[in-house]
């Protein structure tokens, strides 16, 4: 059953106009489609296959295709494929991780889609690993079973982007405009009426679109720590927001547990895969300490390891633990995650004989649009899909490898209720006059880059894996200070407008965060280290209210 809702209403941030930048529609170029797409990962492309071909459908995507979260996605795609497992226990495991915040119908959905998803990009082309003919499945933290497809070893996300990309490139009715920066989405009559898009080479477009789904993926970068590409800023929250779309579980910022800690090198996932496979955690003295915290072991749940590792960091007096595999047969390990071996070799590590320093990072965004079971969202006429979403599959700690499995199950469903909704509108659609003034800009210029430093620094500090009433009262201050000055500004480039989406997000997050005094899942408050059900079982959901007049 959906957990009851707590509304909160945030009022307007002073001074901050609706929209990022100004424009003029006289001024700026039109462009329509029957269906805007925003964002290109796997959550959009398959939003964008679904709709039907006699409809237009316009990809726009902030980086090229292979720069999303669903390119860099290493284990693999959860499903119930072997005969020994079943349905009801991936459904299990779903609502054992995610707790009572799960929607149980929304996982029994996606649980028996699953299946149908993974073959449809077998029919594409995809290439899963498999052994002796067969589908090799693996298992990750909180599976009860052998059901994780992969692909190139760990490199899933890469393989599937492929094939998906392939197959858009298919479809005649899809047009896609990549290196192109999604600045707002464009509402009137509280509806959505398609988006103000900016490119280098042609600066801004007014693209109106009969139904919009947004698909931009997560906001990991608002941490010092992450896991996350350099796009996954929070932009297509943020700008949810600014349209008046309803956001919730924004409190909810899944850390990975093992993520490569090599100073002044990028920080990379090492899967969950690999502690699948048989990898043990291991502290600076060589002692496996999973056991001490849970009778799972390196299995458990995200936030379970999470928290050990910095537990026991803090015990041994060291900045990382290590991954180590040295038990296992060393030729087998380095078949089974090539890239991550090659990762580690040029650090002079050998992933089968070396203990691999990690410790956590920021990872999954768990918070994001209410959608239904079709992806529609509150704000008429968008929809949304994949990390941008709350949907209630992931409840307050994703289970492992359900993230690509949402994009797809979810991309499809909402990318076929866009084209239905944009079939029944006729083709005399036209632009409205929407327009944004231009502001006189303050004379002062400012260090984008040591303001966003020191967001993701504070954001790790004290929005991180603990959590307490007085480090987020201080942060909430901090943000509130750097929005007085930053969000009113019209910048003219990328820097700044991703620096106010991440202080629009960082706000919700520190907020719900405040709000929710117990422990759940991924959210841990030392200051209320235990579950609250009879309070807490339900979601905060923000919505931004509206000036007198705005789009």
């Amino acid at each position: 059953m959906l957990a009851a809702r707590r509304a909160a209403i945030l009022p307007f941030m002073p001074n901050t106009p609706r929209y990022l930048v100004p424009f003029h529609p006289k001024r700026v170029p039109h462009h329509f489609a029957d269906v805007l797409v925003i964002g290109g990962g796997l959550a959009g492309l398959r939003a964008a296959i679904a709709v039907d071909p006699g409809l237009s459908v316009l990809v726009v995507t902030k980086h090229d295709l292979q720069q999303s979260n669903s390119s860099w996605a290493q284990g693999g795609i959860a499903g119930v494929l072997d005969p020994e497992d079943r349905f009801e226990n991936h459904i299990a495991d779903t609502l054992r991780a995610g707790g009572s915040l799960c929607d149980r119908g929304v996982v029994d959905m996606v649980v028996h889609e699953a299946p149908i998803r993974i073959q449809e990009l077998i029919d594409w082309g995809t290439n899963f690993d498999q052994i002796a003919g067969n589908l090799a499945l693996g298992r990750e933290g909180g599976h009860s079973h052998d059901r994780i497809v992969h692909a190139l070893g760990d490199a899933t996300g890469q393989e599937v982007m492929r094939a998906v990309i392939a197959r858009a490139a298919q479809s005649g009715n899809i047009e896609t405009w990549q290196n192109t920066f999604t600045l707002d989405l464009l509402t009137d009559d509280g509806a959505c009426r398609g988006a103000l898009v900016w490119n280098p080479h042609h600066g801004k477009t007014l693209v109106w679109a009969k139904q919009t789904i947004l698909c931009t993926g997560g906001c990991g970068q608002l941490y010092r720590e992450t896991t996350n590409p350099d796009v996954a800023t929070g932009d297509g929250h943020a700008l949810a927001y600014r349209a008046g779309a309803e956001l919730r579980d924004m409190e909810f910022m899944q850390f990975h547990p093992t993520v490569l800690y090599i100073a002044g090198s990028s920080r990379h996932l090492l899967t969950e895969a690999m502690r699948g496979a048989g990898g043990h955690l291991v502290d600076r003295t060589g002692h496996r300490f999973m056991p001490d915290f849970d009778e799972r072991a390196e299995l458990a749940p995200r936030d379970v390891v999470s928290q050990a590792i910095v537990t026991q960091m803090e015990r041994s007096r060291h900045p990382n633990v290590y991954l180590s595999m040295r038990h296992l047969d060393a030729g087998w390990v380095r078949q089974r995650f090539p890239g991550i071996a090659a990762l580690c070799a040029k650090f002079d590590l050998d992933i089968a004989t070396d203990p691999i320093p990690v410790r956590p990072g920021a990872h999954y965004m768990l918070g994001g649009l209410s959608i239904d079971l079709e992806g529609r969202t509150t704000l008429a006429n968008l929809w949304a899909a994949g990390e941008v979403t709350s949907s209630g599959l992931h409840g307050a700690n994703r289970l492992a490898s359900n993230s690509l499995l949402e994009g797809l199950v979810y991309g499809a469903r909402a990318g076929e209720g866009a084209s239905a909704a944009a079939a029944g509108i006729s083709d005399d659609y036209r632009g409205l006059p929407l327009e944004n003034p231009r502001i006189e800009e303050p004379g002062e210029a400012l260090d984008l880059s040591d303001i966003r430093n020191s967001l993701k620094s504070l954001m790790w500090r004290s929005v991180g894996i603990r959590r307490d009433g007085p480090a987020l009262a201080e942060a909430l201050e901090n943000v509130d200070f750097w929005c007085s000055y930053v969000l009113p500004r019209q910048f003219t480039a990328p820097d700044g407008w991703e620096l106010e989406n991440m202080l629009v997000v960082a706000r919700l997050m520190i907020s719900a965060a405040l709000e929710r005094t117990e422990s759940r899942g991924v959210h841990l408050r030392q200051d209320f280290p235990k579950l609250d059900e009879a309070h807490w079982c339900r979601h905060i959901a923000f919505r931004r209210a509206q000036k007198a007049g705005s789009g």
